[in-house]
């Protein structure tokens, strides 16, 4: 009997068995959740209080009587809005308080009903417009779903959508097209590297990668070292360009990566504040090396 014969006949281990016991109960768990989420009376409330809010809405925007704030809103004055209100519905995700999440995400659907009610005023376009847009959309996209469509895994899936939403739009001229013009710089390099790779505009290997990003620091190096202050710009630039790269290449998401440590920094320098305080100095009066003292110490406590 040949090895594999041996290894495919070998019964599962005790570890091995009870890892898909585990795996079963998780499953089972997350259908029974998702069904208790779907019964008839909780989709309705749903639609109950979606109705409520979009009457809120119309009554606010009513012309004569409404409120006069939101009757001085156009699309224009409060898009602004919808980002700050996405970016703080991100923290609370962060946060893993999910009531503030389900608060922060209200928030977040008053941009969507409030622009939208200011569409149907306008004659553009109404909320149910946007709610069948993206139903029809969701169906469509997901022939495996809705159809008869056979896929074998979730890249399978991510290819059909991929291939589906090109016959949706218009031929575009360029991979690049359709990378949101106004998203945060971070994300929008990453994004752009994303279209680049899936037409083959990519390294082989992580190890290029890294050359790249060492070639654009000595590039940066030497920019400094003449004192050209545009060319020093656009080498800062290319280094971050080069580290969101390294990131992608990794599957890490730069934006999220940047954000853990902001918070790690932010956490360590506050207590370095609170430990010279405590000792009755003040920063300014403390040397690099003092503080670094500290630092290190957080630091190391970080990294056991």
């Amino acid at each position: 009997m040949s090895s594999s014969r041996k290894s495919a006949s070998k019964p599962a281990s005790k570890k091995t068995r009870a890892r898909r016991a585990a795996a079963l109960r998780q499953t089972s768990a997350k259908r029974t959740a998702h069904a208790r989420s779907t019964t008839p009376a909780k989709l309705a409330g749903g639609v109950e209080q979606m109705a409520r809010l979009l009457k809120i809405m119309a009554r606010l925007r009513r012309p004569g009587d409404g409120c006069p704030w939101d009757l001085e809103q156009t699309i224009e004055t409060i898009k602004s809005n919808l980002i700050e209100e996405a970016y703080e519905a991100l923290d609370a995700m962060e946060s893993g308080d999910r009531a503030h999440l389900a608060e922060e995400l209200g928030d977040l659907l008053l941009q969507i009903v409030f622009q939208s009610q200011i569409a149907a005023e306008e004659g553009a376009f109404s909320f149910a417009d946007v709610a069948q847009g993206i139903s029809d959309k969701l169906v469509r996209r997901h022939p495996h779903i809705f159809g008869d469509v056979k896929v074998a895994d979730a890249k399978e899936v991510l290819r059909n959508w991929d291939a589906i939403k090109k016959t949706e739009k218009q031929a575009r001229a360029s991979a690049l097209d359709g990378v949101p013009k106004h998203v945060p710089p971070l994300h929008r390099a990453y994004q752009l590297q994303k279209r680049a790779a899936r037409v083959g505009f990519d390294w082989s290997e992580i190890r290029s990668v890294f050359a790249k990003l060492d070639e654009e620091i000595v590039e940066l190096k030497e920019a400094i070292e003449i004192g050209n202050r545009k060319h020093v710009v656009e080498e800062v630039g290319d280094v971050i360009f080069s580290v969101v790269n390294i990131a992608r290449f990794m599957k890490v998401d730069p934006a999220y990566a940047l954000a853990q440590t902001n918070a790690k920094f932010s956490r360590r320098f506050r207590i370095v504040e609170h430990e010279i305080q405590a000792s009755g100095r003040q920063m300014k009066d403390c040397t690099l090396a003092q503080m670094d003292e500290i630092w290190d110490r957080l630091r190391a406590a970080d990294k056991r």
